[in-house]
C-alpha cells in the first residue's frame, strides 16, 4: 500500500495533522483554507462532509455530548445537534444517558455501543462466577460475626456487652437452636464477653422473649428468641395442641396477660403438686405457649440433664404473723422453676406478613439464601412460599437473584453487599494461619448439612464408620478455612475427620480443646475416632493431635476437662 501524506491544518484555532484525503472534507465541512500544494484529486467535494466528521468523531470516542463534539471541531452546538440527528436517524449513532455520572442526552456510535456491552457483560459474568462452596463456609460464620478460634491479628469480629447480645438475637430471631447450646456455644461464639446475665438483662427488660419449639430429651429442647416488638411475627405458629383440663386451667391463670411466679401459679390452678405441676408448665412451654422473663429454668433443666420432673421444693417456714424468706416471691417454688411464667404474645396468623417477615430475617441472617438453609430452618410452607416473597423482593431491588454458590442451583437469592462480601472470601492463595471456628451443628452459621451437603467422612473412605454427620442437638463441627475438618457427635466419644490434610485436622482438633477449656462444652472423653478405638494403631495421628491439644490418655480415651 501507498505512504497516506499528512497535511497541517488549522481546526478550532489550533493547528493539527490531517492526511490529505481528508482536505475537502475539512474545507467543506468546517471552512478550513486547503494547504498550499495539495493535489486537484483530493480537493473533489464531498457529498457530507460535516456527517463524515461527526461520525468519525463517534466511531473514536465513547458516549460523548453535542457541546464535546462542537468543541473539538470548533463548529455550533446547534450545527452539532442537527447532524447528530440526522446520523441516528439513519441508525449510525444512538441517544440516551449513557455514562453513570453523565447528565442530559448523550450519544454514541451504535458499533461503539455494542462493543461496551459485550465487554461490560463479558465483565459482569466474570464478576458473577460462582463461588466454591468453601469460601460460603468462610463467609456465614463471619456474617453472623462468629469469632474465631484463633482470630488472626486485626481480627474485628465478635460483639461485646449487651448491646452485643440484643444485635445477635436480632439476627437470630425466630431460629430454633438447642436449648442446651444457647449459652454454651450459639451466643458466646458471637458475643465475645457473653454472660448469662446479659441476656437475663434483655428478657427481664421486656426486649426479648425465649419460646420453646419441642423437647428433643428430657433435659433439652429447641428454643428460639425473638426482639419483644417483632416477636407476634416471629414467633412459632400455634401447632395442634389438644390442652389437657389441668393445662388449660394454667393457660386460663395467664390469659389475662399477667406473669406469675410458679408458686402464685400453683395457687391460681389450686395445685398441690408441685412435680406435676412443672411438668405440665414444661409441657406448654415446648408448646410453644409459655414463656419465662429469665432463662434460669433452661438453665436449671440442661444442667440437671433430668427430665420435666422437678427437685422437691424445700418445706416452708411457717410462722405466724410473720413472712419467711422463703415466701418471698423470687424463692417462691422448686428453684429450678424460677422466674415469671406467662403466656407468650398472639402470633401474626397472615401469611403474607409472615411469609415476608422470615424472607427478610433469612436475608439478614444468612446474606445469601439458599433452599438447604429454608429448608434447614423448617420455615412455613418451604422453599416455596419463600422464594415467592424473593422473587418479588428482587423485583423491587431489595435483593438480587443469582448463581453465587457453585453447586447449589439458581434459585440463590442476596443482597447487594451480601453477593459482594461473599466474594471476597474466595481465596486463591493457601493462608499463612488458618482460621477454625468451633459451631454447635445446629449453628445457623453451619452451612453443612443446610446451604451444603455433608462431604465424605474419611472413616467413610476407609472402609466405614457407621457414623454420619447431622444436624443433631448436641453435635459439634469445627470449620477450617470453611471446609468441615471435625465433627463431634453428641457426648463427645466419637470424632469423625474429613479430608486428608493432617494439619488441617489438627488445627480443627486445637480448636475444640480451646472450645473445651473454655467451659463451653464441661468434660470430653474421646472413644473412637472414624470408625476405630483413639487408642489404637490406627488412630496415631488423630490421637497425637488431641494429645498436643491437652488431651490427657485414660482407660477409656483421651479426656480433657474446663
Amino acid at each position: 500500500t501507498r505512504a497516506r501524506r499528512v497535511v497541517e491544518v488549522r481546526v478550532a484555532g489550533e493547528a493539527r495533522w490531517a492526511v490529505v484525503e481528508d482536505v475537502a472534507r475539512l474545507r467543506d465541512g468546517l471552512g478550513v483554507p486547503v494547504p498550499p500544494g495539495t493535489p486537484d484529486t483530493f480537493t473533489e467535494p464531498v457529498a457530507d462532509p460535516l456527517g463524515d466528521l461527526v461520525s468519525r468523531y463517534a466511531r473514536t470516542h465513547g458516549p460523548f455530548t453535542a457541546a464535546e463534539v462542537a468543541t473539538r471541531l470548533g463548529l455550533g452546538v446547534a450545527v452539532v445537534h442537527l447532524t447528530l440527528t440526522r446520523l441516528a436517524a439513519q441508525g449510525r449513532v444512538l441517544d440516551g444517558e449513557f455514562r453513570p455520572a453523565g447528565s442530559g442526552t448523550e450519544w454514541c456510535d451504535a458499533e461503539v455501543l455494542r462493543m461496551l456491552r459485550r465487554r461490560s457483560l463479558a465483565r459482569l459474568r466474570h464478576e458473577v462466577e460462582p463461588v466454591d462452596p468453601a469460601a460460603l463456609g468462610r463467609f456465614l460464620p463471619a456474617w453472623q460475626h462468629v469469632r474465631p478460634n484463633n482470630p488472626g491479628a486485626g481480627s474485628s469480629r465478635g460483639r461485646r456487652g449487651v448491646d452485643g447480645v440484643l444485635a445477635a438475637i436480632e439476627q437470630l430471631a425466630g431460629c430454633a437452636v438447642p436449648a442446651s447450646a444457647l449459652e454454651s456455644l450459639v451466643l458466646p461464639s458471637r458475643v465475645i464477653d457473653y454472660q448469662p446475665a446479659y441476656l437475663d438483662e434483655l428478657t427481664a427488660a421486656g426486649e426479648v422473649l425465649w419460646a420453646g419449639h419441642g423437647g428433643i430429651t428430657g433435659s433439652d429442647g429447641w428454643i428460639s428468641l425473638h426482639l419483644a416488638d417483632s416477636a407476634p411475627l416471629t414467633l412459632p405458629l400455634d401447632e395442634e395442641f389438644a390442652a389437657s383440663p389441668e393445662q388449660q386451667a394454667v393457660l386460663d391463670a395467664l390469659s389475662g396477660g399477667g406473669a406469675y411466679f410458679f408458686r402464685q401459679l400453683s395457687q391460681q390452678v389450686g395445685a398441690t403438686d408441685d412435680q406435676a405441676l412443672a411438668a405440665m408448665v414444661w409441657d406448654l412451654v415446648w408448646a410453644g405457649r409459655l414463656g419465662n422473663d429469665t432463662l434460669a429454668p433452661l438453665r436449671a433443666l440442661t444442667r440437671a440433664g433430668g427430665s420435666h420432673r422437678t427437685r422437691k421444693a424445700p418445706p416452708r417456714a411457717r410462722v405466724a404473723g410473720t413472712r419467711s424468706r422463703a415466701h418471698l416471691p423470687t424463692r417462691s417454688g422448686p428453684a429450678d422453676m424460677a422466674g415469671r411464667w406467662f403466656a407468650l404474645p398472639e402470633v401474626e396468623t397472615d401469611p403474607t406478613r409472615r411469609a415476608h417477615a422470615a424472607a427478610e430475617s433469612l436475608l439478614d441472617r444468612h446474606g445469601v439464601v439458599t433452599k438447604g438453609a429454608v429448608m434447614a430452618e423448617r420455615v412455613p410452607g418451604g422453599f416455596a412460599a419463600t422464594y415467592r416473597v424473593l422473587a418479588r423482593f428482587e423485583e423491587t431491588g431489595r435483593c438480587r437473584r443469582g448463581y453465587f454458590v457453585d453447586g447449589l442451583g439458581a434459585a440463590q437469592f442476596g443482597t447487594a453487599g451480601a453477593v459482594d462480601r461473599l466474594r471476597s472470601f474466595v481465596r486463591t492463595t493457601p493462608v499463612e494461619k488458618p482460621e477454625a471456628v468451633t459451631l454447635a451443628a445446629t449453628d445457623p452459621a453451619n452451612p453443612y448439612g443446610a446451604a451444603l451437603p455433608w462431604p465424605v467422612s474419611t472413616g467413610s473412605t476407609n472402609g466405614g464408620s457407621g457414623h454420619r454427620p447431622g444436624r443433631k442437638a448436641g453435635a459439634l463441627v469445627v470449620l477450617v478455612e470453611g471446609e468441615l475438618a471435625l465433627y463431634v457427635e453428641r457426648g463427645g466419644r466419637t470424632l469423625l475427620t474429613f479430608g486428608e490434610d493432617n494439619d488441617l485436622t489438627a488445627v480443627a482438633i486445637a480448636a475444640l480443646g480451646d472450645a473445651v477449656r473454655r467451659g463451653a462444652l464441661g468434660k470430653l472423653t474421646v472413644e473412637r475416632a472414624d470408625g476405630a478405638s483413639i487408642l489404637g494403631a490406627d488412630s496415631e495421628a488423630i490421637r497425637t493431635a488431641l494429645e498436643s491439644a491437652g488431651f490427657i490418655a485414660t482407660s477409656k480415651g483421651l479426656r480433657l476437662r474446663a
